[in-house]
């Protein structure tokens, strides 16, 4: 069944065309000018069978992606990949070691929930945008902006499709 999830899963493009993409880059954007994190939003349609078959699981395709994507080179160690697999209808938050002991399991599975809710709803691009949101509001709570003078944009604001 995963198999055919995958050869058949609906295309990133598709849910998030140009518009909704520069929407969530927005957020982003507005959302890192309250605190000194990093987030960075990648979306995958699906995987090569020979992963689906070699039973690779999301998280560690976001963890993949997290190292090869750099998410983890920010000066303060606090960059934040929120990930989407399509296929599997999975969400996974990978957070840089700054974050280690500030934000709980539990707090990155919560915002994962508030996503997941949305996808359900029929809506990608408010799924995204909230999550978005509620990781800069744990982002502010612990690397807050210094003195109102946003820091130097180390990862790209723009979401990636990683197909």
């Amino acid at each position: 069944m995963r198999v055919l999830r995958h050869v058949f899963a609906r295309s990133a493009r598709d849910l998030f065309p140009e518009d909704s993409l520069q929407r969530i880059a927005d957020a982003i954007a507005a959302g890192e000018l309250r605190h000194r994190g990093e987030i960075l939003f990648a979306v995958e349609s699906e995987l090569p069978v020979a992963m689906v078959l070699r039973g690779v699981q999301a998280r560690a395709c976001a963890e993949a992606a997290f190292a090869r994507l750099r998410a983890w080179d920010t000066d303060a160690n606090n960059g934040v990949l929120i990930y989407l697999l399509l296929a599997d209808h999975r969400i996974e938050i990978v957070a840089d070691r700054g974050l280690t002991g500030k934000v709980s399991a539990e707090q990155w599975r919560g915002v994962c929930l508030l996503m997941e809710e949305r996808m359900q709803a029929g809506e990608p691009e408010q799924a995204v945008v909230r999550g978005v949101e509620a990781v800069s509001d744990l982002l502010a709570e612990h690397f807050p902006q210094v003195d109102g003078t946003p820091d130097r944009d180390e990862l790209p604001n723009r979401p990636l499709i990683l197909d």
